[in-house]
Formats: C-alpha cells, sequence, structure tokens
C-alpha cells in the first residue's frame, strides 16, 4: 500500500479508538454510532460495495465538509456536529474492510 492510503488508514484508526473511548457515556457514544452509520451510508454511495483501499482514500480527500454537510442535514435543529472528524474516520475506518484489498 502507498504512504498515503497507510497514513490515512492511521487516522481512521485513531478516529475509531475515539469513538470506542467514549464507550462509558452510553448517550454520546450513541450518538457518535448513529453519525457513523450515516457516513458509511453515504460512503456506500459514493464509493460502492466494491473498492480498493487506494480508492477509499481518494474518496477520503475532501470528506470533512461533505460529511459535516451530511450531519448537519441530518439534524437542522441542532448545534452542529461535535466531532465530524472522528465521525469521518471511524466510519472510513468500518468501511475499509469491505476493500478488495483490505488486510488488518
Amino acid at each position: 500500500m502507498t504512504v498515503d492510503v497507510e497514513l490515512a488508514r492511521q487516522q481512521w484508526q485513531d478516529g475509531n479508538r475515539r469513538v470506542e473511548a467514549v464507550r462509558d457515556d452510553r448517550r454520546r457514544y450513541i450518538e457518535l454510532v448513529g453519525e457513523v452509520e450515516l457516513v458509511v451510508a453515504q460512503l456506500r454511495k459514493r464509493v460502492g460495495q466494491t473498492f480498493t483501499m487506494s480508492e477509499l482514500a481518494s474518496a477520503y480527500d475532501g470528506a470533512d465538509q461533505w460529511v459535516r454537510d451530511l450531519l448537519d442535514d441530518a439534524d437542522p435543529e441542532g448545534s452542529g456536529p461535535s466531532e465530524p472528524g472522528t465521525v469521518a474516520d471511524a466510519a472510513f475506518h468500518l468501511y475499509a474492510r469491505g476493500a478488495a484489498d483490505y488486510r488488518p
């Protein structure tokens, strides 16, 4: 894998760890997991079911903005997503497992 893909994977793993770190705060954890699920559903539309790690890393470019927009649209009355970067990273981490060339 390229350096770009490896760096992206590290960011994704860190995001997943940050989500898991709040597991004891049930309300916050459920909120974050719900947001991660929204992003994963959007990744299915954007990336498709058949993809490589490189293709997923390419989709990661610019994800900050579309993830923020997605989360804002999902909760128009809310104060906005508090951790869109963490949510994006965790979602990409989960989605990466479906890559044709995924390896742990």
